[in-house]
């Protein structure tokens, strides 16, 4: 490659010399290609719709600098340059922790039997179709009055570190009881829910709020802990807005508000996955 960049700024280009470095290509120099592709993909699907974005952005045009002043021969500024390089994987490490840990966990809970969870969300199904249909149900009664709820679905991600901090309940889903956790003056209003496997799992749970820059004024705490938990996990969060009665759904870090409970059953369906589909028409296929 260097022997190409030679000739070509040399001038003595020919269309002999532009092949002679892929004559001794093979199998393995293809398959190095497509795995550094690949990796560029993963990076990609990491930075994207994430602050990450706009960091990362950041150290590309650093790393532009650092070259164009190592061609330049700026000796002061590039003894600068090669400091903060020294340091610069550490510092994304610190910077990028979040969205490491998160990244990492979704790798965990890709199935390996074939690449087609690869930058997909994963659909584990862990909700019967009667207790998806409480959820809308008690979720239709608390926008009706206006009583602010948060309620969060543990899927493939187990976020046990969460559950800790507020309090185990472990009892049976229905309407009457979710809709007294979230009664304005109960003690455990004020936390989110947690359903892990069809059950009651925790109330009164403290979430991590998202730090997107990109969320409506309007939007409060509850929805901030929701997008909050669906970008740390692949938890699907559900909100009611205790000034508008609104209904949303958080899941992969994003917020999708609903008019009607109609709309909102489908995408808790949708979320779900197929087998929700299944079990409500008797397990045929």
């Amino acid at each position: 490659m260097r022997a190409l960049l030679g000739t070509i700024f040399a001038g003595k280009m020919s269309f002999s010399a532009f092949f002679d470095p892929f004559r001794h290509f093979s199998v393995v120099d293809i398959f190095d290609i497509l795995a550094l592709a690949f990796l560029f993909y993963l990076v990609y699907l990491f930075v994207r719709d994430r602050r990450a974005g706009k960091l990362f952005c950041g150290v590309v045009v650093a790393l532009v600098l650092y070259a164009l002043v190592r061609l330049l021969r700026l000796y002061a500024v590039y003894y600068v340059f090669s400091l903060f390089l020294g340091y610069g994987v550490l510092l994304v490490i610190i910077v990028f922790q979040p969205e490491l840990r998160a990244t990492v966990e979704k790798l965990g809970a890709l199935p390996f039997k074939s690449l087609k969870g690869v930058g997909v969300e994963p659909k584990n199904m862990l909700l019967s179709p009667d207790a998806v249909q409480k959820i809308v149900d008690a979720s239709k009664q608390l926008s009706f009055e206006k009583t602010g709820a948060l309620i969060v679905i543990e899927r493939g991600t187990k976020i046990g570190e969460y559950i800790q901090s507020g309090t185990t309940l472990n009892a049976e889903l229905s309407v009457p009881l979710l809709r007294a956790l979230f009664v304005n003056g109960a003690p455990l209003h004020d936390g989110a829910v947690i359903i892990r496997g069809g059950r009651i799992f925790a109330a009164g749970c403290f979430l991590p709020l998202s730090a997107k820059e990109d969320i409506h004024k309007e939007l409060g705490t509850r929805h901030r802990a929701a997008i909050g938990i669906s970008e740390e996990s692949d938890c699907i969060a559900v909100v009611v807005s205790e000034e508008t009665g609104t209904i949303s759904v958080a899941c992969g870090g994003h917020l999708y508000r609903y008019s009607s409970t109609g709309q909102l059953r489908r995408k808790l369906f949708e979320l779900l996955g197929k087998d929700v589909e299944k079990e409500k028409s008797g397990g045929a296929v």
